[in-house]
């Protein structure tokens, strides 16, 4: 059962969390979601919509407080909240709570950044504010989780704006009464619908959650008062946007002790993360058995539910699309051995060789599978049959991404953009970031080269 005490334990987590308490595994986790939201957004800078973001930006102007990221010039802290959001999110390359599909880094870390470039905060005060956010956005979406996705809302861009709201509270040091207002301005700004997928509008929604939640807490910061009882109220987040059933204990239950952040994982694939399985599953099989294109019969598949209520597109058309169709997914990992950005490109989806081997690709649903687990048969012309079961993708929290894996694809992400030297140098930054002194000298190492 809800009750008003819901707003008041997370202002206390949110106002009181201090790094020093936090374990080793904690911190290195949090350094982990900032190093693959750098990586995945230098990359998503080069997509055609982000330069059509960009171009608004400049015609929009804005007091120059905050960075967007591979950008010289500096923007407003909501547009860089927004675009960063943005960015993170655009490939579909970043993180994702397993137990909820949460995104819980691309609308947190862009607010946290944003806020603390304005501030001038120390590389603590910004991984201490990234905890807090990281946690409260997972604990948002597991209190609805999961009537609310159920119910077609995109959760990244509705559970990820309190994160945000409170990540950016802490940092500009709001009161416990205060912090409680934030969080209930963000809560009305909620907002994110999955009939977005496949489009530009799916990664705006986490550049919504995180320039509404920044925006919220420097909203209060200058006066205006908002909501206490966004959770708990007859009219609240809860009873509005997720009717059918939420779990209040699940939002503050062991608040600082056990951590929803340790069930986030880090994705090895550019798409929705419940493919993740079939293409571990088909890269393993091509790899194995030395299997081409042109010989392969049929690809029957056994998957989680999710995969078809997420990904069932067979014939996309666009590169976005592409991410959102198991049968893509599929068939990519047959051609090229691999699910980066690369495989998502609008050419890429609409590459004939593909296309053809989509085609093959078959489905039937097991309700005893879970989300990171899935089944691939490949059956060649010649009567050969190769099946494998994977029963942790690559990048679960059960399989997690290692950090030898995550460096490389950061290396292979970065290098590209802002030289070897710089990405050496950021990714040191960040796993040290509690010694830097001013974020915004990070922050300027994500500068793409001219």
């Amino acid at each position: 059962m809800s009750t008003p005490s819901t707003e008041a334990d997370l202002a206390e987590f949110i106002t009181s969390f201090e790094l020093g308490s936090a374990e080793p595994t904690i911190k290195h986790e949090a350094k982990r979601t900032l190093i693959n939201l750098l990586a995945v957004s230098l990359s998503a800078s080069q997509h055609e919509t982000a330069l059509a973001l960009f171009n608004l930006i400049e015609e929009e102007g804005g007091n120059p407080r905050a960075s967007v990221i591979s950008k010289k010039s500096k923007t407003s802290i909501y547009q860089a909240a927004f675009t960063n959001g943005y960015l993170a999110h655009l490939q579909d390359f970043d993180d994702t709570h397993f137990p909820t599909v949460l995104h819980p880094s691309a609308p947190v870390w862009p607010a946290v950044l944003a806020a603390g470039q304005a501030l001038n905060s120390s590389g603590a005060e910004v991984l201490e504010a990234g905890i807090i956010g990281l946690e409260i956005a997972c604990r948002a979406a597991m209190s609805v989780h999961p009537w609310h996705y159920d119910m077609g809302w995109h959760i990244t861009g509705t559970a990820g704006v309190f994160g945000a709201a409170a990540g950016a509270a802490r940092l500009l040091g709001l009161s416990k009464s205060e912090t409680i207002q934030a969080l209930g301005l963000a809560g009305t700004q909620s907002a994110g619908i999955r009939e977005t997928f496949g489009t530009a509008g799916k990664p705006m929604h986490a550049g919504h959650a995180a320039a509404s939640g920044v925006n919220s807490a420097l909203l209060v910061k200058n006066g205006l008062n908002g909501p206490t009882t966004i959770f708990s109220g007859r009219r609240g987040w809860w009873a509005v946007l997720s009717p059918n059933g939420h779990d209040s204990e699940k939002m503050t239950n062991n608040l600082g002790q056990d951590w929803e952040l340790l069930k986030n994982g880090l994705k090895p694939y550019a798409n929705g993360v419940v493919s993740h399985p079939i293409q571990d599953a088909v890269i393993k099989l091509r790899e194995e058995n030395q299997l081409i294109p042109e010989d392969v019969k049929s690809i029957d598949l056994k998957v989680n539910p999710l995969v078809f209520e997420l990904m069932n597109r067979p014939t996309p058309t666009t590169g976005l699309d592409g991410k959102f169709s198991f049968q893509h997914c599929a068939a990519a990992a047959l051609v090229d051995g691999a699910g980066t950005d690369a495989q998502f490109t609008d050419q890429r989806v609409l590459d004939e060789k593909i296309a053809t081997v989509r085609a093959l690709v078959r489905a039937t649903i097991n309700t005893e599978y879970d989300e990171d687990q899935a089944e691939a048969t490949i059956t060649t012309n010649e009567g050969s049959i190769f099946t494998v079961e994977i029963t942790h993708a690559t990048g679960s929290p059960a399989n997690p991404l290692s950090d030898i894996a995550l460096e490389k694809k950061y290396q292979q992400l970065t290098e590209i953009l802002v030289g070897s030297s710089r990405s050496h140098e950021l990714y040191t930054s960040v796993m040290a970031l509690e010694n830097t002194l001013n974020i915004n000298e990070m922050m300027e190492l994500c500068e793409q080269l001219a």
